[in-house]
């Protein structure tokens, strides 16, 4: 990770000698000097990183180098602002908001012709930054560290790309083991009792009863009894407004009445809760409970007057909760798996990329079997040796040996083991997800975008920095220290860690100065002073917080939750948090407000996350973050964009809601990769040929009898995700073929009806891996036209999607189809389905009206349905 701060640093040094000659004069040659030295360094970072968890010192060289490259960043971008700070008229002749907002780095030095810059002290930083560097020296340290090149291998890439798909797309994991037990529990879930009861499942941590419940949870026969089903994990530390609000977030009900959930108190969400749910069944998953509590306080939530069969599957680890929850309660015990189970799981995980031979089976049931049967200890057992060369096993089984207890492998060694096991780069991703609460849900997305904006990612030509982030963590969950917790559109969208590993994590990153965690739910005798660590989450602050000491060093801030502290008071410690953590470079505020002009004296922010109920974003929150790589704006208002947008030349994903009349210069954002979601009249308006980089773009709106024409697509060539969602009767799709030039487009979803389907649409859209169509009212057979789409691997199509009558798929049409859904019209009477058309489908929903003649072939009406809640319009929000 310090080797991509090292990197970029160096870089923007030697772009700063360029687009800032005409400024520097006669410290030109101390910078280049700088770059040089810092430069130098670079080389033996890789080894340096692969080696400083298991050596403080140099952990601490590498630390400091750091924080050495943090500095001199800092450096050159207050450097810019007072250069360029102040801002001419726009092309309107409005002036632009000046920078008065920050006066304290302003107006001391910047004068009115930008002609005269305070040379001497920067000067006299850069002497200090060299001297810095020269103590860092690795010459002058006690350790030899070896000089690295840090290009990866072709053969990691080509496995890392492999391991792309094979993750993005795989729509279940196999359970192995507890088939007889899964089968009595599905039984208790379906049977004719009319009352709702709880099923519990305990058992010690890493058992696998949340992998169980969740095999329940997706089984077919459940989706299919129960008409609203819903999951929550509540883990030791919970607040009952919080745990309401996610269940009904889960069960994914429709607000009505301008309802908002989010501003509701726990009594108005427990009323909202009964009231949706009242008169039909429902199945509720209570992952990882801790103690009786908490069903007392949901009983009285859910309805059981209703008589419908509904049921409550309950997972915890405390055997006098799993029998005394409730009067109508079944609890089972989880056994350990058995020998042959064990073997199983161990196989599937570990030899999908390696040769086996005799004396690894011998050495692979060896430490199986040391692992009685724990399937946690067996899955992270297998990540480790699945990369490791054979010759590499036998002091996996020494190290396993030495730290064995009672005969059994203790638990805790093998997963610091896996820790140690990670290659460098690795490492600090890991030790990130410490950061998140306990059975958290972690949006992948808002992860990868957190990981780039630390710093942990180094750029390189195979791939764009995001896609080396999600390398990393597809990584993690091949092998395991992560689990892949739901999909969306076949993609893996979120995640969760076991609380084991979690705990690994955290005590790493204590070890290690990465993070620290402010809670006093846990702990209201927490110290009154918080360390000095770079990344700090408050789980959980009341005004005791306001009066801790301030971290001149933090980097990295999440507020979790704030709720104890009166609106006011929140405001003003958020202001001076603002002036006293000036390096902020991401700050989570979640669903806090915060006064944008105290906001925007954060220069150094890469990554924003806030809550606005303002119908407009406040030009004077976005003119000074100029290094601003993601903003995410949270809530459902459409604010408007200022035109100060395009002093973002940084940035690279913009989320939120957004509408407006005006130019908005987004089009000067070349670095922008994600748009999500914009109205359509702000999109015609934007000049789209400099979004060189954009690859997913979102648009909403309503079309007032017009059509939509893709030609502005067309100059998208690096667009992997399209989505246009517009709303109107008489609206229609110009034809897809200029989309031929995005020759990456792997998702395109459509609402709208479609002029024409190109009858070559597999060479228009040669990389298409997911389409979705609703009212498309499409005249020409569908099956036909998208069979011929060799990489598609999940085909929706919605509400009207198509007004003929017949339909034929063909012998090997669809090769590579994993997910079908389809809303049949009355007009279709016939679909020919010839053998060896979809030979890979898994999953399937087809959907047609009760007076139909059509009749479905039974082996496409007898797969297991999708989660339709995976295939819903819009996505997880990045919160």
């Amino acid at each position: 990770m310090v080797d991509a701060v090292v990197s970029f640093v160096v870089n923007k040094l030697g772009d700063f000698l360029i687009s800032e000659a005409i400024f520097l004069g006669g410290v030109k040659q101390e910078v280049r000097g700088l770059k040089k030295e810092l430069g130098s360094m670079q080389h033996l970072l890789k080894d340096a990183e692969e080696k400083q968890y298991g050596d403080s010192d140099i952990h601490k060289w590498v630390s400091d180098i750091k924080e050495l490259a943090y500095d001199i960043e800092d450096m050159l971008d207050v450097f810019r602002l007072k250069v360029h700070g102040e801002a001419d008229d726009d092309d309107s002749g409005k002036p632009k908001p000046k920078s008065g907002c920050f006066p304290c780095v302003c107006s001391s030095i910047f004068d009115k012709g930008k002609e005269k810059v305070d040379l001497y002290n920067i000067g006299k930083e850069i002497k200090d930054f060299r001297d810095r560097i020269n103590d860092l020296s690795p010459s002058s340290q006690p350790f030899r560290l070896k000089d690295s090149d840090n290009s990866p291998p072709g053969e990691v890439i080509s496995k890392l790309r492999e391991l792309r798909r094979s993750i993005s797309f795989a729509v279940e994991e196999n359970v192995v083991g507890f088939v007889d037990e899964a089968r009595e529990l599905l039984a208790k879930l379906l049977d004719d009792n009319p009352l709702r009861f709880i099923v519990s499942i305990y058992g010690m941590g890493g058992l696998g009863k949340t992998t169980i419940a969740r095999k329940l949870y997706h089984h077919v026969d459940v989706r299919r009894k129960f008409e609203n089903r819903a999951w929550v994990a509540v883990s030791q530390d919970y607040t009952t407004r919080d745990l309401l609000k996610r269940i009904f977030k889960s069960f994914g009900f429709i607000v009505e009445n301008n309802e908002d959930p989010e501003k509701m108190d726990e009594d108005d969400l427990g009323r909202l809760l009964h009231k949706s749910l009242k008169g039909h069944s429902y199945l509720l998953v209570i992952d990882d409970v801790w103690d009786k509590e908490v069903w007392r306080i949901l009983k009285a939530v859910f309805p059981v007057e209703n008589k419908n069969g509904s049921r409550v599957i309950v997972t915890t680890r405390n055997e006098e909760v799993a029998k005394n929850l409730d009067e109508r309660i079944h609890p089972h015990r989880l056994r350990y798996l058995r020998r042959d189970e064990s073997w199983q799981l161990f196989y599937e995980k570990t030899f999908q990329n390696i040769n086996e031979d005799e004396e690894l089976l011998k050495l692979g049931r060896e430490m199986v079997q040391k692992c009685n049967g724990l399937p946690l200890a067996i899955i992270v057992l297998g990540g480790i040796l699945s990369n490791k060369k054979p010759q590499e096993w036998h002091g996996v089984r020494n190290h396993l040996w030495r730290h064995l207890k009672a005969g059994s492998i203790e638990i805790s060694s093998l997963l610091a083991l896996s820790f140690d096991s990670l290659p460098h780069q690795l490492k600090p991703c890991f030790l990130y997800l410490g950061l998140f609460p306990e059975d958290s849900e972690i949006i992948i997305e808002k992860l990868i975008y957190l990981l780039v904006a630390e710093g942990f990612i180094s750029e390189n030509e195979d791939c764009i920095m995001e896609e080396a982030a999600k390398d990393n963590i597809n990584e993690l969950i091949n092998r395991s220290l992560i689990q892949v917790d739901r999909r969306y559109w076949g993609r893996a969208a979120t995640c969760r860690v076991h609380d084991l590993l979690r705990d690994l994590a955290i005590d790493m990153a204590k070890k290690f100065n990465f993070l620290y965690i402010y809670d006093e739910t846990r702990d209201s005798n927490m110290s009154s002073v918080i360390p000095p660590y770079p990344r700090q989450a408050i789980y959980y602050m009341t005004e005791r917080f306001l009066s801790l000491q301030s971290n001149p060093r933090l980097r990295s801030l999440f507020l979790i939750d704030t709720r104890d502290i009166e609106f006011e008071t929140r405001g003003q410690w958020l202001a001076t948090m603002c002036r006293k953590f000036s390096h902020l470079r991401v700050l989570d505020i979640g669903e806090h407000e915060i006064f944008a002009e105290e906001i925007a004296k954060l220069i150094h922010l890469k990554y924003l996350g806030l809550r606005s109920y303002k119908p407009s974003i406040d030009a004077s929150l976005i003119f000074n973050l100029q290094r601003l790589q993601t903003l995410v704006i949270y809530g459902h208002v459409d604010a408007m964009l200022p035109t100060e947008i395009s002093r973002l030349q940084e940035l690279r994903h913009l989320y939120g809601n957004f509408d407006g009349d005006w130019r908005l210069w987004i089009d000067n954002l070349t670095k922008l990769q994600t748009l999500r979601r914009l109205s359509i009249r702000m999109w015609a308006q934007i000049k789209t040929e400099k979004l060189v980089n954009l690859r997913e773009l979102w648009l909403k709106g309503i079309l007032h009898e017009k059509v939509f024409c893709f030609d502005s697509i067309a100059n998208l060539k690096s667009l992997r995700i399209l989505v246009v969602h517009l709303t109107w009767d008489k609206m229609y799709f110009s034809s897809l073929q200029p989309l031929s030039n995005c020759r990456h487009l792997m998702d395109l979803r459509l609402k709208g009806k479609l002029e024409k389907v190109p009858e070559d649409i597999h060479k228009v859209l040669p990389n298409l891996e997911c389409l979705t169509l609703n009212e498309s009212y499409l005249e020409d057979d569908p099956m036909r036209l998208f069979e011929k789409l060799t990489k598609l691997t999940i085909l929706n199509l919605g509400f009207r999607f198509y007004e003929g009558k017949k339909m034929m798929s063909t012998a090997n049409g669809f090769p590579w189809l994993e997910i079908l859904i389809l809303y049949m019209a009355d007009e279709t009477e016939e679909w020919q389905v010839e053998d060896g058309a979809f030979p890979r489908l898994k999953r399937s929903s087809i959907w047609q009206p009760s007076n139909s003649k059509l009749i479905i072939p039974e082996r496409l009406r007898s797969l297991p349905s999708p989660d339709m809640y995976e295939f819903r319009e819009f996505p997880i929000p990045l919160r």
